[in-house]
């Protein structure tokens, strides 16, 4: 790998306990749960996926947490089991693919104990019994994973979890792995002992610091003992836990003083590097996607965070300061997450307040990220958006390989030419990748700017915490650089084809906006989607996203009293954009869900400031009856007649395809394909991914 100056500390090797990294960024651990609880091997994806980070150049690869105590301690189905030596194998093969790269790889380690057994999502529970934890201790926050008491475990209980913990790490040394990473952050177990808020014991394990810090020590000390002292040990710590969210006084929390302490605790057991995040009690994705703790808004006034945890860029960097706390009291290496790129790494490294910089999504957005900065080529960076889809459900909004048994981008045995008409998300991703592949590409765009809907979506997210300004940027620059013939303003037709003579077309013309069948949907207080959209692209023109954002700040074209027609993710992000600009915001819907394709940690956040701003949500409509001056009449799922009284009625609802030219194009063309929303309107995940995967094969 070449060597980058800007990166100079960033892409030095370092050290954690015996093994050498190839430099000082790290994949953190986050879940992608791409396993089942039945797997004894790896499945392709998910060699793909790991294969594709190691290949990529992270310094040290962290591979999320396999189960260690079958099923008392995992909460989900969908993740690899180490509770038994049948296993090892299963995990050498992923040790394997990793090693072939030379990269040095880590298996996190963690107990989910004190999280509900009965979780809303999950009908089928894993397992029977109570949550265990320090004390029976609980809370009941929407959206939280605390509202059933834990069992307080006993000191024979906790001793049969050590032996499960130093089991774990020992086949973990078998399959080849070159060191464990104890998560004993978040709220999983180990933190609920660290933790004065979860932890009112009065035996050896409760009451002060040490005592606080006394199971996770003896974790250390056994894995120490059965798998070998050269054997690497790295824990996850929450530098600070916060309790304002829920009503409780931080000081009755983990404060940063006693993250300090216990950091000492565990370097004097024998760990070799600590991670830093921090935990705020209510909002569990806030603990490792800091950024999504301030979507739609903080949950308290900013001013009122503490001073170790740095608010003022909306999570990014957010731990750092907790970490540079860490590290001024301990001699080992101290690892931070927090959203960084390499360039907030880099400075921070610099100032010596960390020595490794941990990133998961970046590197599920292009798992080629560390390679790309050491060469110097930061223009062909995948950008991550912080949409969050990723964690979970297996996929990503750039990087369409994600999930699949591939991780490459191959070329074509034959040269062929491509026509790609639609110069949104889908179709650009067609057109990237079908250059990659050495075909002759041609993008016709009828607008007279690439992106489809993107810019229009940009003015209603904002750039926090998604930017959406980095992907038309990203495709821009690489359509330009792969020497794709890029035709704005002009509208392909039949006789395009004709003139071109493509091989193979991709039809991305997107959807077309659906305007329900209710008396009254033409009525000059209604705004449907297709009207919103042509005066927004109209604005585009002399006007960047971001300035629009800020003028509807103003003024726009709307009453005070709006009803959104439609409660899926269009519905919600409307009325959030609304609700911002002092709209008074009823949304209504026919399904019995709101937030139909939101991901699901910020929908739960966006609900509950729903409730805060006033939004009223009406799901289950029967009927849409007609829309008057008045606003808007209902049938709702009671069976009675409501009206909602409104100034303005919106529409915005799922799109419909856009795929007229699609036979005439197949008497044509040999090889067609539709993607993106003119063959399902799903989401920017959907039309990105449908784009490069289909590319690929061609």
């Amino acid at each position: 790998m070449n060597s980058n100056l800007r990166y100079e500390k960033l892409l030095e090797p370092g050290r954690i306990g015996s093994v050498k990294t190839r430099n000082r960024l790290v994949k953190s651990g986050a879940g992608m749960l791409m396993w089942h609880e039945d797997d004894l091997h790896m499945r392709p994806e998910v060699l793909a996926f790991y294969e594709g980070i190691a290949r990529g150049g992270v310094g040290l690869l962290i591979v999320e947490s396999p189960t260690i105590d079958y099923p008392r301690g995992v909460r989900w189905k969908e993740r690899y089991r180490i509770d038994n030596d049948k296993y090892i194998q299963g995990l050498s093969e992923l040790t394997a693919i990793i090693h072939k790269h030379g990269c040095p790889t880590f298996m996190q380690m963690n107990h989910d104990g004190p999280w509900q057994v009965k979780l809303p999502f999950n009908p089928q529970p894993m397992y029977d019994g109570e949550p265990i934890g320090a004390s029976p201790v609980s809370f009941e926050f929407e959206g939280d994973f605390h509202a059933e008491k834990p069992h307080p475990l006993t000191v024979e209980e906790i001793q049969e979890i050590v032996d499960k913990f130093a089991s774990a790490a020992l086949r973990a040394r078998k399959a080849g792995f070159d060191g464990v990473d104890i998560n004993a952050a978040s709220s999983h177990l180990l933190h609920n002992f660290f933790s004065p808020f979860w932890n009112k014991r009065t035996d050896n394990y409760g009451g002060s610091i040490e005592n606080r810090a006394r199971f996770a020590m003896e974790v250390i000390r056994e894995i120490k003992k059965r798998a070998g002292s050269d054997f690497p040990v790295s824990v996850i710590l929450n530098g600070v836990e916060i309790g304002q969210g829920i009503g409780v006084p931080d000081s009755q929390c983990l404060t940063h003083a006693d993250s300090k302490e216990i950091a000492k605790c565990l370097q004097q057991a024998g760990a070799d590097a600590i991670q830093v995040r921090s935990h705020f009690l209510g909002y569990h994705v806030g603990a490792y996607l800091t950024d999504a703790l301030f979507y739609p808004e903080a949950p308290i006034p900013v001013e009122s965070f503490p001073e170790v945890y740095d608010s003022s860029d909306l999570g990014v960097a957010a731990n750092v300061p907790a970490a540079a706390g860490i590290k001024s009291v301990v001699n080992i290496p101290v690892t931070v997450v927090a959203k960084l790129d390499a360039d907030i790494g880099e400075r921070v490294i610099r100032e010596g307040k960390a020595d490794f910089i941990a990133m998961t999504r970046r590197l599920l957005a292009d798992p080629d990220y560390p390679r790309k900065i050491a060469e110097g080529r930061l223009d062909d960076i995948q950008p991550c958006t912080g949409c969050a889809n990723c964690l979970g459900s297996r996929r990503c909004r750039i990087n369409g390989l994600l999930g699949t048994p591939y991780n490459t981008i191959e070329k074509a045995p034959k040269k062929k030419r491509v026509l790609v008409i639609g110069g949104g998300p889908g179709g650009m991703s067609a057109a990237r990748v079908s250059a990659i592949r050495g075909h002759d590409v041609t993008l016709y765009e009828k607008s007279t700017m690439l992106g489809g809907l993107l810019p229009v979506a940009s003015i209603v997210k904002g750039n926090r915490p998604e930017d959406l300004s980095l992907i038309i940027n990203y495709f821009s620059r690489q359509l330009t650089k792969l020497g794709v013939k890029v035709e704005l303003g002009k509208e392909a037709d039949l006789a395009t084809v004709d003139k071109i003579k493509p091989d193979v077309v991709f039809l991305a013309t997107g959807g077309t906006s659906t305007v329900p069948r209710i008396p009254g949907i033409d009525r000059p207080n209604v705004a449907n989607g297709a009207a919103l959209h042509k005066q927004l692209k109209l604005a585009l023109k002399f006007f960047k996203p971001e300035t629009l954002a800020k003028l509807t700040r103003f003024y726009m074209p709307m009453g005070k009293r709006v009803v959104v027609i439609g409660g899926a993710i269009q519905g919600c992000e409307l009325a959030e954009f609304l609700a911002k600009r002092g709209r008074k915001v009823t949304i209504v819907e026919s399904k019995s869900m709101i937030g139909e394709g939101m991901v699901d940690a910020l929908l739960s956040n966006l609900l509950k400031w729903f409730q805060k701003k006033g939004v009223t949500l009406i799901s289950g409509v029967k009927e849409f009856v007609e829309i008057t001056d008045k606003g808007l009449t209902i049938i709702a799922s009671d069976g009675k007649r409501q009206i909602i009284e409104a100034d303005t009625v919106v529409t915005a609802l799922p799109l419909m395809p856009n795929n007229e030219l699609i036979e005439g194009l197949k008497t044509k063309v040999p090889e067609v394909y539709a993607i993106g929303d003119c063959r399902e309107p799903l989401l920017m995940a959907d039309a990105i991914g449908t784009g490069l995967r289909t590319a690929r094969e061609i």
